[in-house]
């Protein structure tokens, strides 16, 4: 995603004093504009839709609506905004969800303002703010077991069937957290060979970004 003038952002939390605070910390940066604010999830919808904000900070639990079905909501809409989801658990299973549902990373409420500041403008510029290696981690923590494990592991081997050798070579360096100068220099790759590749893996799987990808891959070898 790229943006000509002031990033657009909806704020999305069901505590006023949170929504005050991440207002102040951010209304003064002249890069960011925010556009709206909500408390439930509920609102969002027609909210994204009258203001069409390039980034939704959104926090993951809320009563009524939560933060996890608005965001699932969201991705599947033509030309989603990006979201960014807020908590205040470092590994959580709802956090992991909305990471399946294309989420490009989560916050810690604690974060401290300049990084906050630094993580809308990344991923305002389409980069994810979570990196493959902290979303294993993550799901070292929260994976579940069983059936679902077994279905996800299924599903994602198929999926990376649909790719060529080199796709998958390619899907699987994203999946070891390696950045597209690195995936180059292992595959011997220029930089902008491989950013066709993650294009071509991206749209042919019908995922929204490397997270994602990294996802699928750690489901396949599970």
């Amino acid at each position: 995603m790229t943006t000509d003038g002031p990033i657009r952002l909806l704020i999305v939390d069901d505590d006023a004093m949170v929504r005050a605070g991440l207002s102040m910390i951010l209304g003064g940066v002249p890069e960011i504009e925010i556009v709206a604010e909500a408390g439930d999830g509920a609102e969002v919808p027609p909210l994204v839709i009258r203001h069409r904000p390039d980034v939704v900070l959104m926090d993951i639990r809320m009563p009524g609506i939560d933060g996890l079905t608005a965001t699932e909501t969201l991705r599947r809409a033509s030309a989603p905004p990006e979201v960014v989801v807020l908590t205040t658990f470092h590994a959580d299973a709802q956090v992991l969800r909305a990471l399946r549902a294309g989420a490009a990373g989560f916050l810690l409420k604690d974060i401290a303002p300049g990084d906050l500041v630094q993580a809308i403008k990344k991923v305002a510029a389409g980069e994810p703010i979570l990196s493959p290696a902290v979303t294993r981690q993550l799901i070292t923590h929260v994976a579940d077991g069983g059936g679902g494990a077994v279905q996800r592991g299924e599903r994602a081997r198929g999926l990376l069937g649909r790719l060529s050798e080199r796709e998958r070579e390619v899907a699987t360096a994203v999946g070891r957290g390696r950045s597209n100068a690195e995936i180059g220099r292992e595959l011997y790759m220029s930089v902008p060979t491989v950013k066709a590749h993650v294009s071509r893996i991206l749209t042919k799987l019908g995922l929204n970004n490397r997270v994602q990808v990294a996802l699928l891959v750690y489901d396949a070898a599970s």
